[in-house]
């Protein structure tokens, strides 16, 4: 018998290269790792009412029953189009399920019973990578999670475009948007990094490269950052989940 997909369906539409920032990152971050699966499965759920975001994913690491027909002339070898939801319909675990702009329109009381249920279907060593963009992918928030759960957050942003990394806020996963308020962790990281940007300000007269780079030196002193200068020469940063985990309650 048919199963109904278990979530709700995304709201539309999107726009090619609108994920390059998440998709360059998981290429140079944990492509690698895997790469070493013997049958790699990456799953793009909630890939809108257009397949760009999908066919972009396939690029960089090589829903509605409506949607998946639209989609079908894009499929080729190693790329297809199946209709389902937070049950991942697929016959091998996947190493990679990547959700962008999907939890947006659900509660954040809803976020950590999702993020389990992919997580339960990642095949071991497998990632999640769970998010928020903009329109056309000049600001990024996302999560990492491995099959025990949150590992790190990462801000991406065009520095071309931005006026002071808090800007970023209005993107945060919706795990932690509405945590960005005194007291929580969240919002302590984006005033310490909006104070390191202003610190920064001669740097300018370098670039906004440069300058980035420096805020974000500064913050490591006292954030534990995963990354190094070669991601921070991107526009990224990434912190440990430990560190910006919301306040319970």
């Amino acid at each position: 018998m048919h199963q109904r997909p278990i979530g709700t369906a995304t709201r539309g539409t999107t726009n090619p290269n609108r994920l390059r920032r998440m998709d360059r990152w998981i290429a140079a971050t944990h492509g690698p790792a895997l790469r070493r699966s013997d049958a790699p499965v990456a799953v793009d759920l909630g890939y809108g009412a257009a397949p760009w975001t999908a066919v972009e994913l396939d690029v960089y690491k090589r829903q509605d029953p409506a949607r998946v027909a639209a989609a079908q002339p894009y499929e080729r070898e190693g790329l297809t189009f199946v209709h389902g939801g937070f049950e991942v319909p697929t016959s091998v675990r996947p190493v990679l399920i990547r959700a962008a702009n999907v939890l947006r329109q659900y509660d954040e009381g809803e976020v950590a019973e999702v993020w389990q249920r992919l997580c339960a279907r990642l095949a071991p060593g497998g990632l999640l990578v769970e998010g928020t963009c903009d329109e056309i992918g000049r600001r990024h928030v996302w999560v990492a999670l491995g099959p025990e759960g949150p590992r790190t957050v990462t801000f991406a942003t065009r520095l071309g475009s931005l006026e002071r990394p808090s800007d970023l806020a209005e993107r945060l996963p919706k795990a932690l948007i509405h945590r960005n308020v005194p007291g929580e962790p969240v919002h302590a990281f984006l005033r310490d990094l909006d104070r390191a940007w202003a610190t920064a300000s001669p740097y300018a007269s370098l670039g906004a490269r440069q300058r980035w780079i420096a805020a974000v030196r500064a913050v490591s002193a006292d954030w534990p950052l995963t990354d190094g200068v070669r991601r921070w020469r991107q526009g990224e940063i990434t912190v440990r989940w430990s560190a910006l985990r919301p306040v319970a309650g």
